[in-house]
C-alpha cells in the first residue's frame, strides 16, 4: 500500500471540499437535528458524498466509517478501515466561523497511518503519510511539519476545548507546567499541535474516533505523540467508536523539553558567556 499515493491523490478533493462547503454556507445552510441531537447541514452531506466518493475510488477495498452514514458502524471486527467526519465543529460552520474542519484518517490494524485535515475557512490544508512525512499546504507551498515556532520556545501553551478546564485536567495542566491554554475547537487543535504552535491539549473521553483520526497520523508523523491519561496508546475501532481520555504532546513535549530544562540552557549559555569575557580580559 503506497499511503503517500493514497494521500497525495486525495488533496485535491479535499480543498475542493472545502471549497463547495464555504460556498453553500454563502448561499444558506438547510440544518437539521440528527437523532443524537446534535446539528447537521447540507453541508455537511455535500462534503460527506465528495470525500467518501474519491476514497472508495482509491481503495475500493478498504470500509470507510463516517459521522455522517451508518455503513460499518455495526461492524465491532474493524482493523483497516477509514473514518471520515465530513465537517468537524459544525457550530462553528453553521455560525460563520472559522475553525472547523474535513477530515480522514487512514486506521491499518487499527493504528491510524495517514491523515487530511482541511480547514477551508483559514486555507489551511494538513496531511500525513509517515514519520517525519507531516505537511502543510498552504498557497501552493508544503512545510514539513515537526519544527518548533521560535515564538514558542520558552513556555508551555496548550489548547483546550473550553476556557473552563475540569479538575482532572488542571491536574494533568499542572504536572505538564502549562503557563497558558486557548479555547479551540475542531480537529485543528491536533494540527496546531503538529506544527509546533501549541504544546499540547487535553480532553476526558468525548467525542468519537472520526473526530480524531486524522489529526491522530499528522500530529505523530510530525513527532508528536498521544495516549490515554493511563499512557496507554489510542487504537481505533473501539466499540462505539468512542474516544478514551487524551493527552497530545508536540514534538518538543515529547523530546522531553522541560521549563526546568530550557533554564538549565539558559544558564548555562549564560555562564559560557561570562567564561568568555573573563578570558578575553586576561588576553588582553
Amino acid at each position: 500500500m503506497n499511503l503517500k499515493n493514497i494521500v497525495k491523490s486525495l488533496i485535491d478533493t479535499f480543498i475542493l471540499a472545502g471549497e463547495i462547503s464555504i460556498d453553500l454556507r454563502k448561499q444558506g445552510l438547510i440544518k437539521k437535528i440528527k437523532s443524537d441531537n446534535t446539528p447537521v447541514t447540507n453541508g455537511d452531506l455535500e462534503v460527506n458524498k465528495i470525500i467518501i466518493q474519491k476514497i472508495s475510488e482509491i481503495t475500493p477495498n478498504i470500509p470507510i466509517v463516517s459521522e455522517e452514514t451508518m455503513d460499518n458502524k455495526e461492524n465491532d471486527e474493524l482493523n483497516d478501515f477509514w473514518l471520515v467526519d465530513p465537517i468537524d465543529g459544525t457550530f462553528d460552520y453553521i455560525n460563520n466561523l472559522d475553525e472547523f474542519t474535513i477530515n480522514a484518517g487512514l486506521i491499518i490494524d487499527r493504528k491510524p497511518v495517514a491523515g487530511l485535515i482541511n480547514a477551508p475557512a483559514k486555507k489551511r490544508m494538513f496531511y500525513s503519510y509517515g514519520n517525519n512525512l507531516a505537511f502543510e499546504l498552504h498557497n501552493g507551498k508544503e512545510t514539513r511539519l515537526g519544527g518548533l515556532k521560535s515564538e514558542n520556545q520558552n513556555s508551555i501553551k496548550f489548547v483546550s476545548y473550553s476556557n473552563k478546564l475540569k479538575p482532572e485536567i488542571e491536574k494533568i495542566y499542572k504536572r505538564i507546567g502549562v503557563e497558558d491554554h486557548i479555547k479551540m475547537k475542531s480537529s485543528l487543535k491536533f494540527c496546531v499541535v503538529a506544527a509546533g504552535e501549541y504544546d499540547g491539549y487535553v480532553a476526558e473521553p468525548r467525542a468519537c474516533e472520526w473526530d480524531i483520526a486524522a489529526g491522530h497520523a499528522i500530529l505523530i508523523h510530525a513527532g508528536g505523540t498521544i495516549t490515554d491519561f493511563d499512557n496507554n496508546p489510542v487504537l481505533y475501532g473501539k466499540k462505539n467508536f468512542k474516544n478514551p481520555s487524551l493527552i497530545l504532546k508536540s514534538k518538543k513535549l515529547s523530546n522531553g523539553w522541560t521549563i526546568k530544562n530550557n533554564i538549565n540552557h539558559y544558564c548555562i549559555s549564560i555562564n559560557l558567556w561570562i567564561d568568555i569575557v573573563r578570558i578575553c580580559k586576561n588576553l588582553y
